[in-house]
């Protein structure tokens, strides 16, 4: 586990009722100076991670950026629910 995946995981896992259903992939982007943390959720437990008006998703946000400040790194954040597909039928 990298440390943004692990900095994530001990912020996320405490709020998330579905713990099974988390997972945390962090990605190097192609310019070497940024890197991408997906957090994949429940959509239930997506919603408790964007908070009010974002305000969690922004915090989480926050966080990351001071921690990539001090390696010198820009840290993305992309928060995404999982659950099932609409179908044709549902639309």
């Amino acid at each position: 586990m990298t440390r943004y995946e692990s900095i994530v995981r001990t912020l996320v896992e405490p709020l998330v009722t579905n713990k099974e259903a988390l997972m945390i992939r962090e990605t190097q982007n192609d310019d070497g100076k940024s890197v991408t943390v997906n957090v994949f959720a429940a959509k239930n437990d997506i919603a408790v991670l964007i908070g009010r008006k974002g305000t969690i998703a922004t915090a989480l946000r926050e966080t990351l950026s001071i921690a990539g400040k001090q390696d010198n790194v820009h840290v993305f954040l992309k928060l995404e629910g999982l659950g099932e597909e609409k179908t044709e039928d549902e639309e």
